[in-house]
């Protein structure tokens, strides 16, 4: 149940990440990479804080950008239909 509630408060996060990403579309690359990094930080700070382990929490935040990730692309490709 740790897992689940992990990658719960992680799409959370990611989707703060969107909200962010779309308000800040006319800064450059680098920027956009740097607030990657910020916000993945700030996912496996809260992983860990809920699950206590080190290996649980990557799987689950790689679980959870896996999610985000694949959700984002389906709502890009069903915007340009």
């Amino acid at each position: 149940m740790k897992v689940y509630t992990t990658i719960i408060f992680q799409l959370m996060v990611w989707s703060g990440f969107s909200v962010i990403e779309w308000l800040s579309h006319r800064d450059l690359v680098l920027y956009k990479v740097i607030m990657f990094g910020v916000f993945f930080y700030l996912a496996i700070i809260i992983g860990n804080y809920i699950i206590r382990s080190p290996r649980k929490t990557l799987l689950a935040t790689i679980i959870s950008l896996s999610i985000y990730g694949s959700f984002h692309l389906i709502m890009s490709i069903i915007t340009l239909v």
